[in-house]
């Protein structure tokens, strides 16, 4: 077939339309993605399971009269569970893991008649913001090849800023929808904690922390992929069936006047960047121009007590997780698979009692209460998405310093020293403050209190790198979300704005 060079002018809403009114057919739209990952994929790095000959099959009968009849897609390689393919979670010791099931998430997204190409790239267990595993190496930015693509979604948000895929499936547990739809241009909208299914398998994982939904180019995608994927799951420990209207209607609506509140305080005694202040505030003058009102108003919480409370949490999780890879594969083969940074997380977890995890479970219900007081005064909370902008691939990996007391603390000595509750909550804290390095601070309050929130691409640095915004909301309330972020893509379109390579896919004469 020959290109279709405007592919990528198109979102999935409107690459469905092609195929229902006949302009295209569904294998046409399924070679051409397939064309472009072949292309991109070996700069990118983003696709790290090829599902194409299933892909193809697929868009042979695509499924008729649903949202999304047609559209190429990929999804995160951990969760959102094929039947018959690999699911690594970014880690070499799952790499022929290989499920016998579809997630309910999958199921959803095949019955809105979506065209599954493959799998994307992800940290080892979704724990990074940036996305440079050792079983796979790492994805870059479509903006600038030196720079990271944001994680823990970050093959699947470098792939739609490619214009590989309109959309592809993301997960989010501290900012891994927001953070890499940040980093790569795009939305990115975390939905409320039970909106969207988690399950079979991971409908408790990380406490209520982990969400699933898409990164998108454009908002209309994001609110019908959420009609189309929302709602009771059987089983599910969480629930939210709130909904007065479909959410692609929202997307045209006025959102009203709204009260929005902004903060970009430091952290960890770093300061916030000046590219990512300048996005907060270009914002706000954007708000005002549409006449909404803007005041600073930080929080009533420390963000170094929410990363704490919130990491309690998550090395729980972690300790568990190993602890079930060690029962199915051996101690010595999890070890010598498993990255460093994951086995001293998991010994940290081990020596962790049941009464700090629940006194940190129970701060995260003061937090939760904490941000309701606050958003019964204002609609929104605007904050950065990050601290800086995108940081260069490498740049984060953990130094020769941090290496020496993760294999530290990994050993027989690990656990005595870690036998000292003031010593290993001084360990937690090193831990915490470097892997954030300015990154992190803002989003994860959202994965706490279960609250929507999403990146709005709004600002680029002078360097051309993309700073997203973050809005969060309250809980249940996407659909205000929604209405604003619809607002602002009309005021301020960004789906024109693209990376370099969108115009070599266009230039090549070989392709």
């Amino acid at each position: 077939m020959t290109s279709f060079l405007d592919y990528d002018q198109y979102d999935g809403i409107g690459l469905a339309k092609l195929i229902k009114d006949g302009d295209i057919s569904s294998i046409e739209l399924c070679e051409e993605a397939i064309r472009r990952a072949e292309n991109l994929n070996p700069r990118l790095n983003a696709i790290v399971t090829r599902m194409y000959d299933f892909a193809r099959e697929q868009a042979k009968n695509p499924k008729i009269d649903v949202p999304f009849s047609g559209v190429p897609f990929l999804l995160k390689d951990v969760h959102h569970a094929v039947k018959g393919f690999a699911m690594s979670s970014g880690s070499a010791l799952l790499k022929n893991y290989v499920p016998d099931y579809d997630a309910e998430i999958v199921s959803r997204f095949k019955n809105a008649g979506l065209i599954i190409l493959g799998k994307t790239n992800t940290p080892e267990f979704k724990l990074a913001y940036v996305t440079e595993p050792q079983a796979f190496g790492p994805t870059r930015n479509p903006w600038n090849l030196e720079y990271s693509c944001g994680g823990s979604s970050g093959g699947s948000a470098a792939a739609v800023a490619a214009g590989i895929v309109p959309f592809a499936s993301a997960t989010d547990e501290g900012g891994s929808i927001r953070v890499p739809a940040s980093c790569c241009g795009l939305f990115g909208l975390k939905p409320s904690r039970g909106r969207n299914p988690v399950g079979p398998n991971f409908d408790e994982e990380w406490d209520g922390m982990s969400h699933s939904h898409v990164i998108t180019r454009s908002v209309r995608d994001s609110a019908a992929m959420l009609d189309s994927i929302s709602g009771f799951e059987y089983g599910a420990p969480y629930g939210i069936f709130n909904k007065e209207r479909p959410f692609i209607e929202e997307v045209n609506m006025e959102p009203g006047n709204l009260k929005v509140a902004f903060h970009m305080r430091p952290v960890y005694g770093k300061d916030v960047h000046p590219e990512c202040k300048k996005a907060v505030e270009h914002t706000c003058t954007l708000l005002e121009d549409l006449g909404h009102i803007v005041e600073e108003a930080p929080p009533n919480y420390q963000e170094v007590d929410a990363a704490l409370n919130y990491f309690i949490i998550i090395i729980g999780n972690e300790a568990a997780l190993v602890d079930r890879l060690i029962q199915d594969y051996g101690s010595s083969k999890v070890r010598s698979n498993l990255e460093l940074p994951n086995i001293a997380l998991y010994s940290i977890g081990k020596q962790m009692k049941a009464l700090n995890f629940v006194k940190a479970k129970r701060r995260w219900r003061q937090l939760g209460v904490i941000m309701d007081q606050m958003l019964n005064t204002y609609d929104m909370v605007l904050t950065p998405t990050l601290g800086e902008p995108p940081v260069l691939v490498g740049s984060q990996q953990p130094g020769n310093k941090d290496l020496f007391s993760m294999k530290l603390i990994s050993s027989f000595v690990g656990k005595m020293i870690l036998s000292s509750r003031k010593v290993t909550y001084s360990i937690l804290e090193e831990l915490i403050q470097n892997s954030m390095k300015g990154q992190m601070p803002f989003t994860l309050i959202a994965n706490i209190t279960g609250q929507p929130a999403m990146s709005v691409p709004l600002y680029w640095s002078k360097n051309g790198l993309p700073c997203g915004v973050q809005f969060i909301g309250r809980y249940g309330e996407e659909a205000k979300l929604l209405k604003l972020a619809g607002q602002l893509e009309k005021a301020q379109p960004w789906s024109e704005k693209k990376p370099n390579i969108f115009s070599e896919m266009k230039t090549d004469s070989s392709l």
